[in-house]
């Protein structure tokens, strides 16, 4: 049963968290490049914000939005 709990440890450790580990060391030994990842998240997540609201603007311009709180059967 030991066995089996450390397999699941290795498989963690050495396969699941490699990217993590690869992130702390990088940020250890080039800190603009480690950042360089996580701005680049912000601005993929940005982006997919402003284009979300965009089409949410779109849809209620052309009246498609419900707004009626009974939209929903579980709501009556």
């Amino acid at each position: 049963m030991k066995a089996f709990f450390e397999g699941i440890q290795w498989l963690f450790e050495n396969i699941f968290f490699a990217l993590h580990n690869f992130l702390r060391e990088l940020e250890l030994t080039q800190w603009f490049a480690a950042n360089a990842i996580n701005w680049i998240f912000m601005i993929i997540c940005a982006v997919a914000i402003v284009y979300w609201c965009k089409q949410l603007k779109l849809h209620q311009d052309e009246g498609q939005e419900n707004q009626d709180t009974t939209a929903h059967s579980f709501l009556k």
